[in-house]
């Protein structure tokens, strides 16, 4: 079923827009009335919560979080300039990479397909505005395929139009519903409220594209996106900001004095960044925004040292708290932009004159630092990470050798599962220390969960007990089953002299503790 939307037109936006702003108008209204009182409710469930911590409390602050945010979206349909966002060329194959990014973590049981041609064409628009609208699309894509299916996004360049296509195998939409898309409130998940769909909306349309929905229930979801090409294309640069200078300003007094005005920056071209700025904070007690200025400070200053510690330092952190590299990626490259902008912007106030060498040299000098701080940023990240993982390995290691101890002289062992080459060597390294360690004189092997035994891991373990018996302690086998035994015959073993059998543990045991007793 293909739906124009709304009643199968494909020149829409018009009324579209009409009805968004009707919509809107009431939104806003609804938002301001409502949002105010919410606002000191949550102030005094605070204030309650420090005087004593109560589930009901919780929940409150829970709900009334959701319903701030719902309002918040409520004004951005109203108010969608509210950034006061450029116009530039975008290439949309390249902000659609970057989005795809973001969402590493939910890929991995779906298969994703891309298809971009005509890269080079771009179109005019609010970069941060189409960022936000397909990161919603690939979100709404990817939740109605609830984990398994495939995800195919393509672009060309087609008739004066670039065209986008972000098509999913999940649950459709029904053909009675697809007149609806795009509207405040309604969306088609349990728990939805139809805001992302009609951000999609507007900023399309409020740019003069279309929208066109193919979707059939049980088969999957196409939404076609078509803007006109940017003919004339406009110089992508450094941009002329509104910042305080007074005479005789060095750099580090400017970036002080324009803070305020450095993070709106940075925070308009980190759009994906934006709203999980809180989110970092609260899992990994990382402030992005301090932290930006501190980076920004210790390049200008060319600090290189303290920018390589510092690096390390944020690596570890992400590490630590598994935070998602595609943001921090994103963000700092936003704050190179950003960087770049305060420069430009300072020369023009201070009147310097740049000469060409002087200017080469500081981009050169730039671009190395924040490139060392992203080398050693992931060179920590990854560091961390791997001991991470050795440590895991380590204690699972340790889990599949569990020496128990009974006494000060008798352990046992029990062994479950296959028994591999591999896991011979982890047991003899085990068994061995511990032996040497603990002074052990008796080990009972109880190999009654020993599901297999390959060739050359019988020929081991055989030499483990020789090397346990060289050692000083005895060795007492016990569940022993047919399959086992009848490896060790295949292996050309026809005894084992340096080990007693017995039937099972409980057996094994008795004799012991019966022979100490006499």
């Amino acid at each position: 079923m293909k739906s124009d939307l709304p009643a199968g037109r494909e020149s829409s936006s018009d009324s579209h827009l009409s009805q968004l702003a009707s919509v809107g108008q009431i939104a806003a209204g609804i938002a301001h009335e409502v949002k105010n009182p919410l606002t000191a409710v949550k102030g005094f469930l605070q204030l309650l919560q420090q005087e004593g911590n109560h589930e009901y409390i919780e929940i409150a602050q829970s709900e009334l979080e959701h319903a701030l945010s719902t309002l918040n979206d409520l004004l951005q349909v109203s108010k969608p300039d509210l950034e006061d966002e450029q116009m530039q060329t975008i290439y949309l194959s390249v902000e659609l990479e970057s989005i795809l990014n973001l969402f590493q973590d939910k890929l991995y049981d779906i298969n994703v397909i891309t298809n971009f041609n005509d890269t080079n064409t771009g179109i005019l628009g609010k970069k941060n505005q189409f960022k936000k609208a397909f990161f919603n699309l690939i979100k709404n894509a990817i939740e109605s395929m609830d984990g398994k299916g495939t995800l195919t996004i393509t672009q060309e360049a087609l008739d004066g139009e670039v065209i986008v296509r972000v098509q999913d195998t999940g649950v459709g939409i029904p053909a009675e519903k697809l007149s609806l898309l795009g509207t405040p409130f309604f969306s088609t998940k349990p728990e939805g409220t139809g805001m992302g769909l009609t951000q999609v909306f507007s900023v399309v349309y409020r740019h003069g594209g279309k929208i066109i929905v193919d979707s059939k229930e049980n088969y999957g979801t196409t939404f076609t996106i078509k803007m006109l090409q940017q003919s004339q294309l406009i110089r992508k640069g450094v941009k002329k900001l509104s910042l305080h200078y007074e005479d005789g300003y060095s750099i580090q007094d400017f970036f002080f004095r324009n803070r305020k005005e450095f993070e709106k920056r940075l925070l308009d071209e980190a759009i994906n960044v934006k709203d999980k700025i809180e989110e970092i904070r609260k899992i990994g007690n990382i402030n992005l925004l301090n932290n930006a200025h501190k980076l920004v400070l210790y390049v200008v200053e060319e600090q290189a040292h303290e920018l390589i510690k510092f690096a390390k330092q944020e690596g570890v952190a992400w590490a630590k708290y598994s935070l998602t590299l595609a943001f921090k990626l994103e963000w700092v490259q936003a704050i190179r932009r950003t960087l770049w902008d305060f420069l430009y912007n300072y020369d023009l106030l201070s009147k310097t004159e740049s000469h060409r060498e002087a200017f080469y040299s500081r981009e050169k000098n730039i671009n190395e630092l924040i490139d060392q701080f992203l080398s050693y940023f992931f060179i920590s990240y990854s560091k961390y990470k791997d001991e991470l993982l050795e440590q895991e390995r380590k204690l699972v290691e340790n889990l599949s050798v569990p020496i128990i101890p009974i006494n000060e002289q008798i352990c046992i062992l029990p062994l479950i599962g296959q028994i591999d080459q591999q896991r011979i060597n982890t047991i003899q390294n085990k068994v061995l220390t511990e032996i040497e360690t603990n002074h052990i004189q008796t080990l009972i092997l109880d190999l009654s969960g020993v599901a297999n035994m390959e060739y050359e891991a019988s020929n081991s373990f055989i030499k483990l007990i020789e090397g346990i018996s060289m050692m000083g302690c005895k060795t007492i086998l016990t569940g022993l089953r047919a399959e086992i035994v009848k490896s060790f015959i295949s292996s050309g073993i026809s005894a084992i002299q340096q080990a007693e059998f017995k039937g099972n543990l409980k057996q094994a045991l008795n004799d012991v503790f019966f022979l100490k007793k006499t």
